[in-house]
């Protein structure tokens, strides 16, 4: 067996503003998901699935058809808003995507075996996959149901030109998660705290505060859960048209109601990744490090 893995890069980059999984950051105008890539098929991984949309489907598929020929099985599945559980329809004047729960959930036709989790457009090092792999294809051979996640210290994560969204986490003594909750707006202020808006409240955070960077050990049952929760959250909340269905949020339900445990897996893995145009030369210079150190080759897929 041989685990999947799903790359959510259905995003538009409003933030960003333009595509940052087409955004060239290496020498020869590598991608962050290539370098994502190559560190995967290093640690096992056999298949990997895009979830994109389709308005600019025929320019990605072109790109990394031709980048991953010969090296990894891939599949493309298309993020639409119409793209619902049986009964539930579009709402009038919705735009807004649903959330990273059902960008996940769109690819349950095509992942049939046990499966990681990435943003486009983080990058998460070369050891966090091997740490990935290895607890996927435990608990293929062990029929364990458990769920893991990579985390990272928050203060690793933050962006010197905006807010950021985090999944805050809280672990247990055995390592395991108690709660993960999806927290936007983060930022550190000028007296150097951590905070992020809820409601009328200021929450401060930790520096190290462990947080989800999106990089999830899931089983195919998280279709399933994914659909009840994503049905209950719809029929709550659908008609609010800025509402979201995030992946915390579901992990979070399912920790609480006992249905499975989640596992905080470490890495001595550094993180970085891109929100802003700003952040371009820090994740380039970053890229050029590593190549400098001898973790990737001058061209990357020859």
């Amino acid at each position: 067996m041989k685990p999947t893995l799903v790359v959510l890069a259905a995003g538009m980059g409003s933030r960003y503003g333009k595509l940052k999984q087409m955004d060239g950051f290496g020498p020869n105008g590598e991608t962050i998901i290539e370098y994502s890539l190559y560190d995967a098929i290093k640690a096992g991984f056999g298949k990997v699935v895009f979830i994109i949309r389709k308005s600019f489907s025929v320019e990605f598929m072109e790109y990394f058809d031709k980048k991953l020929q010969n090296k990894i099985e891939v599949e493309y599945v298309f993020q639409e808003l119409d793209a619902l559980p049986s009964g539930f329809t579009l709402p009038e004047g919705r735009e807004k995507p649903w959330g990273t729960a059902h960008a996940l959930w769109v690819a349950a036709d095509v992942v049939k075996e046990p499966f990681g989790v990435i943003n486009a457009d983080d990058y998460y090092g070369i050891s966090a996959y091997k740490v990935l792999s290895d607890f996927l294809i435990q608990q293929h051979k062990t029929k364990s149901p458990d769920y893991g996640v990579v985390g990272y210290f928050l203060k690793n994560t933050l962006s010197e030109h905006g807010t950021v969204n985090r999944g805050v986490c809280q672990v247990d003594d055995d390592g395991n998660l108690v709660s993960v909750k999806e927290c936007v707006k983060i930022k550190r202020d000028s007296d150097g705290v951590i905070r992020y808006p809820d409601g009328e409240n200021q929450i401060i955070l930790e520096d190290n505060t462990l947080v989800s960077m999106n990089m999830w050990a899931f089983l195919p049952s998280y279709f399933s859960h994914c659909e009840k929760y994503f049905s209950e959250f719809l029929k709550e909340e659908g008609q609010v048209l800025n509402s979201e269905f995030f992946i915390p949020k579901l992990i979070d339900e399912l920790i609480k109601g006992n249905v499975l445990k989640v596992h905080a897996l470490d890495t001595d893995s550094d993180w970085f990744g891109v929100t802003y145009q700003e952040d371009k030369p820090f994740v380039s210079e970053k890229i050029k490090s590593l190549m400098n150190k001898g973790a990737y080759p001058d061209h990357l897929w020859d």
